[in-house]
């Protein structure tokens, strides 16, 4: 579960990191007003209004600048508000701006030379350990500086038995090159981040940039947070920030009705039960010519209710040509999956007007193929995984 940058920066602060100050508008008015209670709060005299959705690169789309006044902050708010954002990580349609997020100006000039640097924390799942990566090329693609320049980054493996230790946090600070009062700072501040990211069961924490300011402060100018979803029951405040809007409404309405779905750019589309058979499924589509629409796992208990709910969020997508169904009856049996898709094609009626392929196999898996063929239904019945992927390649060319 993504978070955007305001909500990842209430569970930094939370935790004792410190962070570029911000207040959240959803109008040009709104905006207005935050930046002038933001100035009496911070002091701040320009405001840096930045876009908040679920994408990186927002800068390089348009949607961070910088208003040097409140006319500006007016300006710019209204401009990026309600606009479509694209940037590198989003389609070509971009994503809707329904927020943004007015900052306090933090690169104000002073004693020392401003710096930026780059820090995440994610876990390494070689040594099954989480891991702090960090740079001192803050401020721009990670993926660009781990290709032409992989010496530039650090990385630091925690043991989860002990915890981040401090003299890994003093390491860390002293291969960014730090020194005097920004060193400690950036010591506390890699252990708060680290503590956050524990204690908040996160999947990934990046920061870029963290910047060392003027006063040798050292701060989370942004933030990418995603959390661990499987984790969330322990965290219901966390769950509220879920952003909807921001997501696949596929995917959103699969969620609701308790059915496991990946939205994906193909024209046939899968349904099945258990994540490692979709998997298959979907690798026995590519290898009869098609590309698989969609991840959907429906579970163990494919009733004649479920199979429909699957069929209509499949039939969302009108790129599919066909959809293959391939279930396994272990928990539950093969002749009540069949019977549930009789059913559900009854009552779907036109609806369902792509060709359909079913192959069950398991505990009754003869009488469930008996079902089908005599159904009198437009269904095709397969026994065997190539013989399903030769009427899928038949009915897609």
């Amino acid at each position: 579960m993504n978070l955007h940058e305001y909500q990842g920066k209430e569970i930094l602060a939370s935790y004792g990191v410190t962070i570029q100050r911000g207040k959240v508008a959803t109008t040009a008015a709104e905006a207005v007003k935050a930046a002038k209670e933001l100035t009496e709060e911070t002091g701040t005299g320009w405001h840096v209004i930045k876009a908040q959705v679920h994408a990186g690169g927002r800068g390089k789309g348009g949607g961070v600048k910088l208003a040097k006044n409140l006319e500006q902050v007016e300006e710019i708010a209204g401009q990026i508000i309600g606009m479509d954002l694209v940037t590198p990580q989003t389609s070509a349609e971009g994503k809707r701006v329904h927020q943004v997020l007015i900052a306090e100006d933090v690169y104000e000039p002073g004693e020392v030379e401003v710096e930026e640097f780059y820090m995440s924390v994610l876990l390494d799942r070689a040594q099954g350990r989480n891991m702090i990566m960090y740079s001192t090329e803050g401020g721009m693609d990670i993926e660009t500086v781990a290709e032409e320049t992989p010496h530039l980054i650090f990385t630091e493996t925690v043991d989860p038995a002990h915890g981040l230790q401090a003299f890994q946090a003093r390491r860390i600070a002293f291969n960014l090159g730090l020194s005097g009062k920004a060193f400690k700072e950036m010591t506390k501040f890699v252990s708060a981040l680290y503590n956050a990211y524990v204690g908040s069961d996160s999947a990934l924490f990046e920061i870029n940039p963290v910047l060392k300011a003027s006063n040798n402060t050292i701060i989370a100018v942004d933030c990418k947070i995603t959390l661990d979803e499987n984790a969330l029951f322990r965290h219901k405040d966390l769950e509220a920030m879920r952003d909807t809007r921001e997501e696949n409404a596929t995917e959103v309405e699969a969620k609701a009705v308790g059915l496991n779905y990946v939205d994906l750019d193909g024209n046939v589309g899968c349904m099945v039960n258990g994540a490692g058979l979709a998997m298959a499924t979907m690798d026995l589509i590519k290898q009869a010519g098609g590309e698989p629409a969609n991840f959907l796992d429906v579970g163990g208990t494919a009733d004649a209710k479920r199979v429909e709910e699957a069929f209509k969020i499949i039939l969302k997508d009108k790129g599919v040509k066909a959809i293959l169904v391939n279930i396994f009856g272990g928990i539950v049996r093969c002749d009540r999956v069949a019977q549930g898709i009789i059913d559900a094609k009854k009552s779907m009626g036109d609806a369902m007007n792509v060709p359909l392929i079913v192959r069950l196999q398991g505990t009754n898996a003869e009488i469930a193929k008996e079902l089908i063929d005599n159904s009198g239904m437009d269904v095709q019945s397969a026994t065997e995984f190539q013989e399903a992927a030769d009427k899928v390649q038949a009915v897609i060319q």
